[in-house]
């Protein structure tokens, strides 16, 4: 094929080419019933290789921040292509790495100014909580290996951060997994796990993690890793003093706070990170996703400046941190970065995320219309809706019925809007360039897609 000649890309929805590939959490043989290809984006928008035109509302999987198609970012991968592809990440660097980390360390929350660049965001919680071992190891607390985090959290896919995620449907069949992994219950005031009410429950969820580490012992307590806002369980949301109380908890036993903010960082809540948003810095940021927006694999973590002195000392003393990936600051993505950041701060995203996500938040609640909404949550571009069989008692609907299911594939499949779904919730979170006037599409062909479910049950 010579390089001017176009290729029709809808070939490739033939089984012949799909029956080689397996995709992340998908059932290929459903997949193949009805295969979806897309080859190209432009802001909130991307068309699939028949030439259908969605509405993006999840972002892609709350990473395509800054929008699809933006020249600044695709210009300057360009530029770097023609320079250098790659570094070796052993014993040497490059320009744009470095120019990333100084970046990162001029939006990071107060002293979390050391970075080491990554390329996912399983890459990125599992060097948090291995930062956290060695550096109690190397400063006189060996047996602080324990880590705790939150049922419902999804923390990623290796073995490591598998461990640490909460959601048993995600880990089961890989078991078992890594030990000194703990968990306890997560904020989920529609639903408490210890059968309270907000706020007279005066936050227990939040103080129980004080007895969980007096009660393994806090010698041998590490970490405490958790989401801001728990995404893979639809956009759990913390009472606004939750973050603060754990912060106390963890600086009053010498445990590390990791926030996983693959998903909350880069402008997503509103703010530039969810540690803003719910006024508690941790001692670790995990970032990934928004960080690029995307335009390539990239990742990171973000550390106080006196964590990394633990790790500072002469060649032959070995304390440097025992760990690395191919990828780690590869000057492509690394330019990708930069770019991407730029756009968000010049263009103040984030501020854009509270006004557009205040608006959505406010267009999201005319589905409570329908009596089967037990709750609208989340914060800036990153909401989620979690629905009931009746919004009076707060019953789920039955778990044969998958409601959310049925909405996600009706907006997929019949309205052309993409979004994140479950038996019991939807998630929204569209490019923080989205417009009130996309939103109001966005909005008229949810609704739309809600309605159908509703009628499909009614039929039932």
């Amino acid at each position: 094929m010579r390089s001017n000649e176009t290729v029709d890309e809808s070939k490739y929805l033939s089984s012949d080419y799909l029956k080689h590939m397996f995709l992340d959490f998908v059932q290929m043989k459903e997949f193949l019933r009805k295969p979806l290809i897309f080859n190209r984006g432009e802001g909130v928008w991307i068309w699939d290789v028949k030439g259908e035109k969605y509405l993006d509302g999840i972002s892609g999987v709350w990473v395509v921040n800054i929008g699809h198609g933006n020249k600044r970012v695709i210009n300057a991968m360009k530029e770097q292509l023609d320079k250098l592809c790659f570094t070796s990440p052993i014993y040497s660097t490059n320009p744009r790495a470095v120019e990333l980390a100084h970046l990162l360390t001029e939006i990071t929350p107060e002293n979390l100014k050391t970075v080491k660049l990554l390329t996912g965001g399983s890459e990125a919680t599992e060097t948090a909580m291995k930062l956290a071992r060695q550096y109690f190891k190397q400063t006189g607390n060996p047996y602080k290996f324990k880590i705790i985090s939150r049922y419902l959290n999804f923390h990623g896919v290796t073995l490591g951060s598998l461990s640490a995620t909460g959601i048993a449907s995600r880990k089961w069949m890989f078991e078992p997994l890594c030990a000194g992994f703990l968990h306890v219950p997560p904020p989920y005031c529609l639903r408490c796990p210890y059968e309270r009410t907000y706020p007279e429950c005066d936050v227990l969820c939040a103080r129980m993690l004080e007895y969980v580490i007096q009660s393994e012992g806090p010698s041998t307590v590490a970490a405490f890793i958790s989401e801001p806002i728990q995404l893979s369980t639809g956009n759990i949301t913390p009472p606004h003093e939750y973050f603060p109380i754990i912060r106390e908890v963890c600086s009053k036993y010498n445990v590390i706070l990791i926030y996983d903010e693959v998903i909350t960082g880069f402008g997503r809540t509103g703010n530039m990170w969810g540690a803003q948003t719910f006024k508690a810095i941790p001692d670790i940021i995990c970032m990934g996703k928004g960080i690029s927006s995307g335009y390539a694999p990239l990742a990171g973590i973000a550390f106080r400046d006196d964590i990394a002195d633990a790790f500072l000392g002469e060649e032959d003393e070995s304390v440097e941190f025992a760990h690395g990936h191919t990828y780690g600051g590869n000057p492509v993505a690394s330019a990708a970065g930069v770019a991407a950041l730029r756009e968000l701060i010049d263009h103040d995203l984030p501020g854009r995320a509270r006004e557009m996500g205040a608006y959505l938040m406010k267009r999201l609640e005319e589905l409570k219309e329908l009596g089967i909404v037990g709750e609208v949550r989340g914060k800036g571009l990153m909401l989620g809706v979690e629905f009931v069989k009746d919004d009076r008692t707060m019953e789920p609907f039955p778990k044969d019925v998958r409601f959310g299911v049925q909405v996600g594939k009706n907006c997929i499949h019949n309205h052309k809007l993409l979004i994140r779904y479950a038996p019991d919730w939807i998630a929204l979170a569209p490019p923080l360039t989205i417009t009130r006037e996309e939103i109001d599409i966005l909005m008229e062909k949810l609704i739309a897609g809600v309605k159908e479910a509703v009628q499909k049950v009614k039929a039932c």
